[in-house]
């Protein structure tokens, strides 16, 4: 990892989860000092980030993390929808039995720590499961665009639905489906479950969050 990827990788966390909310500014002297580098490798990192449309130059205020409202919330889950609802169909005719059982590890896994009341890791377990299931059903683009996805919209860790158990079970519930249909090879259903799935995440996270950066 160069330099310049180890610093585009720290700031990309950082905003995918809010540790660097929308508005912030970024100078590349200050991350630089924080991140032990040289000020080239930052410039670098901030204009990739642009490119992401995370961070916009300004005149006079250079880098601003973007700051992104209820508009851009309802387009995010929609893209989603739309790129995870084709991975899943076509996964569900490409899965192989290790990557199924992989998948019902992890989604046992969701399910007993839910049980338990342990609730701060679904979030990114949840995101893993997604992201596996759109990597098998698109390795060659719909991966890397599901993953670029899931990347542009900052979640605050506290407004996390899997932080909330009634949510997090119909959530769970629905990881399930998806996975008897992945099973089952039925492409219809996965495409269904998966698209209504992240359609309902986005409708909680409207209704309840919306406009409520300061969650996390």
């Amino acid at each position: 990892m160069s330099k310049a990827d180890y610093v585009y990788a720290v700031l990309l966390e950082e905003i995918r989860t809010a540790q660097i909310p929308g508005g912030t500014a970024l100078r590349a002297a200050a991350v630089a000092a924080r991140l032990g580098v040289s000020v080239t490798p930052v410039r670098e990192a901030l204009r990739r980030l642009e490119n992401d449309r995370l961070v916009r130059y300004q005149a006079h205020h250079g880098a601003t993390v973007v700051d992104l409202g209820d508009a851009a919330l309802e387009e995010f889950y929609g893209v989603r929808a739309a790129l995870e609802g084709l991975g899943a169909r076509l996964a569900a005719a490409r899965i192989t039995p290790a990557e199924l059982d992989g998948l019902r590890a992890l989604h046992e896994s969701m399910a007993e720590s839910l049980e338990r009341g342990e609730s701060a890791g679904l979030g990114e377990l949840s995101r893993d499961f997604h992201l596996r299931i759109a990597d098998i059903g698109g390795p060659a683009f719909l991966g890397q665009q599901a993953r670029a996805a899931h990347n542009s919209f900052p979640v605050p860790p506290g407004a996390s639905l899997w932080l909330r158990p009634a949510p997090a079970a119909r959530q769970l519930a629905a990881h399930a489906a998806v996975l008897r249909a992945l099973e089952e090879a039925d492409a219809d259903a996965a495409e269904r479950v998966m698209t209504a799935h992240i359609r309902d995440a986005g409708t909680w996270r409207r209704t309840h969050l919306s406009g409520h950066s300061d969650l996390g």
